[in-house]
């Protein structure tokens, strides 16, 4: 059995460097996993090779670049994917590439996306939460989707530590690290990653590329187990747009299983979205691929499922 694991991390020394926030949780957190997260050799091969992972897409953890000025940003994320084509150049058919952009002049992030994808190779784009607090559905951004879209592959919505307002107002009086894990893998990214789909779809951004492909992680970001909630309290909302809001989520959204690895949250997206819009993911090294492994392995699915769960959709979706 083939296994394709699509949301698997890494960073580059120089992104590290500018990520790097002296004596916060989050910088605690990423220098502990710093050695995994630059190797993109042989001590990640053998960690992918003990739990019988085929294949990583590597993406661009925690893209903080927006806090640099345009040059900087931009220079890194070429940077970026560089090294990732390279890897994958290096360990072929162990390694595929999401780009990554820096999204402070539109333009020029469509273009680095082309470059990506036309030169090196990359299978889609990754973007990592909201942009100095625009949300995605801000038109400014619309021509890294019209690039998306005409390019045919998928952009990846991961998470990101929400803006300083948020975690002030929902995360702050907390002991320790506590705060900091609620307002991201604990809780809050996915409440808020959730929310920002949901404002894609609200906006029109569907209407105006209905090609576009979107990935999601984590089991959904909980959009299967509210997505019914929500088109009954917003649907009246906008009159203008053209589908259902679950019709959007189903048709031009796909979710994969990072980090989650219990029953009942695949059993829900598995009953909203079905197994064609399901991607196996482990979310490395945040989570381990032997907790990928053992949940895969406990997973009660016909073969044909399982084949589609692990390697097929993404074979398909990635064009790999």
């Amino acid at each position: 059995m083939r296994i394709i694991a699509l949301e698997e991390h890494i960073t580059t020394p120089d992104i590290a460097a500018a990520a790097r926030m002296p004596g916060t949780p989050a910088s605690d957190y990423l220098r502990s996993l710093g050695a995994k997260l630059l190797d993109v050799g042989d001590g990640r091969i053998a960690d992918m090779d003990a739990a019988g992972i085929d294949l990583q897409v590597l993406s661009l953890s925690a893209n903080t670049v927006d806090r640099l000025d345009s040059d900087a940003a931009n220079a890194l994320v070429r940077d970026a994917n560089d090294r990732m084509a390279a890897a994958v150049q290096a360990h072929p058919g162990r390694f595929a590439a999401f780009a990554t952009v820096a999204l402070h002049e539109p333009e020029k992030a469509a273009a680095e996306l082309e470059r990506a994808v036309r030169q090196l190779g990359a299978k889609g784009l990754m973007l990592s939460g909201t942009f100095n607090g625009r949300f995605l559905d801000d038109p400014r951004f619309s021509p890294v989707f019209e690039a998306a879209q005409a390019l045919d592959v998928p952009v990846y919505l991961h998470p990101a530590p929400p803006p300083p307002a948020v975690m002030e107002a929902y995360y702050s009086g907390l002991p320790g690290a506590l705060g900091f894990f609620l307002a991201t893998s604990g809780w809050g990214w996915h409440v808020e990653t959730g929310m920002h789909s949901l404002r894609m779809i609200v906006t029109g951004l569907f209407d105006r590329f209905p090609r576009l492909k979107m990935i999601i992680g984590h089991m959904g970001e909980n959009l299967p187990f509210s997505i019914a909630r929500a088109e009954m309290a917003m649907g009246r909302g906008n009159p203008s747009l053209q589908r259902r809001i679950s019709e959007y989520f189903c048709d031009n959204f796909w979710i994969t299983t990072s980090g989650y690895f219990t029953n009942p949250p695949f059993l829900c997206a598995l009953q909203v979205v079905g197994i064609d819009r399901i991607l196996f993911s482990v979310d490395y090294p945040f989570s381990s691929n032997d907790q990928g492994r053992k949940f895969l392995d406990g997973l009660s699915i016909s073969p044909d499922d399982m084949a589609k769960l692990t390697h097929r959709n993404a074979e398909n979706l990635l064009k790999l």
